[in-house]
């Protein structure tokens, strides 16, 4: 088993950086084969460039397009290929980061535009000429863990709490990137309360993520809906018959872990 541990925080002192090191370490000793992407040790450009591509020449086409043509020509740049052939050999993605304005650290994000280009990560389609996404694309068969560190307490990110409920703060991520391109995630590890005078919680933390990872082979993923398991109608919205009259980003999810009884699958594809 293949993991790759993504670290995006600038400072190799900092607590995302320690905790890298902690999941990197507890991964090894947990049988995994371990690969690193330090992004700013790298040095990794965050910004999509005409040059990503192989072809400075502007004719007009998306960069959707363009990076079609270059991922199936061979074109794309190097250190973009090489990124790509470690999450391609990954059977774990662990993504640790800080977060900064309710989101990632934008070296992350730009690793995320510049990797999971069309025809690699998404942009594919099954035998019957349907597009594959939503539970299945490009990094089927992938699992996703993101550590995230927050300076407030952990109460404040909770359903109820002024900062927002986690998973819907990064449904972003967890559900438009990872579970769009056909990985699994994970629920967060959350590190909270680390901008407290004196926090001392280290050990602590370290401790609960090495027992997160040591575990991580029987742990069932978030219970995404699949755009494949009949809950959704031509127009990608639920069924009436789905959870009616509820809504927010919750209702993706599956009642319990499972789909909801009776919702029949359906061809969601055609139209």
């Amino acid at each position: 088993m293949y993991a790759l541990v993504v670290t995006a925080h600038p400072s190799p002192r900092s607590l995302t950086a320690e905790l890298a090191r902690v999941a990197g370490a507890a991964l090894d000793g947990s049988g995994w084969s371990v690969e690193e992407s330090d992004l700013y040790a790298m040095g990794w450009d965050p910004a999509v460039r005409l040059e990503d591509f192989g072809d400075v020449v502007d004719g007009g086409e998306t960069v959707t397009l363009r990076s079609r043509r270059a991922y199936d020509v061979g074109a794309l740049a190097p250190e973009i290929v090489t990124e790509q052939d470690k999450v391609r050999r990954a059977d774990l993605l662990v993504l640790l980061f800080p977060m900064w304005w309710h989101g990632m650290p934008a070296i992350l994000k730009g690793w995320f535009d510049r990797v999971f280009v069309n025809g690699f990560a998404f942009g594919l389609q099954d035998d019957a000429g349907l597009p594959r996404k939503y539970g299945d694309g490009g990094l089927v068969g992938r699992r996703m863990l993101t550590v995230v560190t927050a300076g407030d307490r952990g109460s404040s990110f909770e359903p109820r709490g002024q900062n927002g409920d986690l998973e819907h703060l990064l449904f972003p991520l967890l559900h438009g990137t990872a579970w769009y391109t056909g990985m699994a995630p994970l629920r967060p590890h959350l590190v909270s309360g680390v901008d407290r005078p004196g926090w001392d919680g280290f050990d602590q933390e370290a401790d609960r993520l090495r027992e997160r990872i040591a575990g991580l082979r029987a742990e069932r993923p978030i219970p995404y809906r699949a755009l494949s398991d009949g809950d959704y109608g031509r127009d990608r919205r639920l069924r009436p018959d789905v959870l009616p009259g509820e809504s927010g980003l919750g209702v993706h999810e599956c009642v319990d872990g499972h789909r909801l009884a009776g919702a029949g699958v359906v061809d969601l594809n055609r139209g």
